[in-house]
């Protein structure tokens, strides 16, 4: 499947269920590029490595990439179009946008497709009471949909619209152009988003209500712990009784070789 295009992720809104997941790292990539998911997105944090990111970029050709500004890295309009353009070169489709909307406007200006947020922003939601639904009333409802209107009006190619209720994110479908990719926001989301982590069960905190779990690698993950602690118990026992090295894991002198050697040195 070749990679979306912008202008074809646009075409197809609301025509085809699309599906994007939050990556941690070039095995998660790989395996979203093998399971055919159209979008994966993807920061620097917490490693503030660019490698990790253009090896995840290499890891799925085939998927359309988002890559997060860096949001406590940079200040001030220089610095944040210098990252935006280093990501782009890195090999991002879109980039996320933290800031404002001169921001938005800034990137969109030189053609950086641009994603929004709007309703819960974990890192703003003492803004909006916690962390809680926003839009449950028609005045913060209504508040959505402007702050849409500003993301279309400042260029944006669409926004991550996060626990929303659904009846309003289809009221904001039916009245903007942008690519809506919803985070427990429902079926009229034109992209269902979720982690990587929250997908895989190794959530070690709280696995919010819009998650939906598929495997349990945390009870993998444990077994494994348990498996590396017998492992080197095993071998430290096998050194305290002499049981290792064996033979086999010796290297070994020829005899001529080793007569020469003791008698050189007796």
């Amino acid at each position: 499947m070749a990679r979306l295009t912008v202008k074809e992720l646009l075409a197809v809104r609301g025509t085809r269920r699309l599906t994007q997941v939050y990556v941690r790292d070039v095995a998660e990539a790989r395996a979203c590029d093998e399971a055919g998911i159209e979008m994966i997105v993807a920061t620097q944090w917490p490693s503030h490595d660019p490698g990790k990111l253009a090896a995840i970029r290499e890891a799925a050709p085939d998927t359309f990439l988002t890559i997060g500004l860096p949001l406590y890295d940079v200040a001030g309009a220089v610095e944040i179009m210098r990252s935006a353009q280093q990501l782009m070169c890195i090999g991002a489709d879109a980039l996320y946008c933290p800031f404002g909307f001169d921001t938005v406007e800034m990137l969109a200006n030189e053609m950086i497709p641009v994603i929004g947020h709007v309703g819960l922003i974990p890192y703003r939601s003492t803004w909006s009471g916690g962390m809680r639904a926003v839009g449950k009333t028609a005045g913060e409802a209504a508040g959505l949909l402007d702050r849409c209107h500003r993301y279309a009006a400042a260029g944006a190619i669409g926004v991550e619209i996060e626990v929303v209720p659904h009846e309003v994110v289809a009221a904001i479908a039916e009245r903007t152009d942008l690519l809506l990719i919803g985070m427990g926001a429902g079926t009229a989301a034109h992209v269902q988003y979720l982690f990587s982590t929250d997908v895989l069960g190794d959530n070690e905190g709280h696995v919010p209500r819009h998650a939906k779990v598929y495997r349990d690698f945390a009870a993998e993950y444990a077994r494994l712990q348990r498996e590396r602690v017998a492992a080197f118990r095993e071998l430290r026992d096998d050194v305290a009784t002499g049981a290792y090295p064996e033979q086999r894991h010796q290297v070994a002198m020829p005899p001529g070789e080793l007569a020469a050697f003791l008698d050189g040195i007796d």
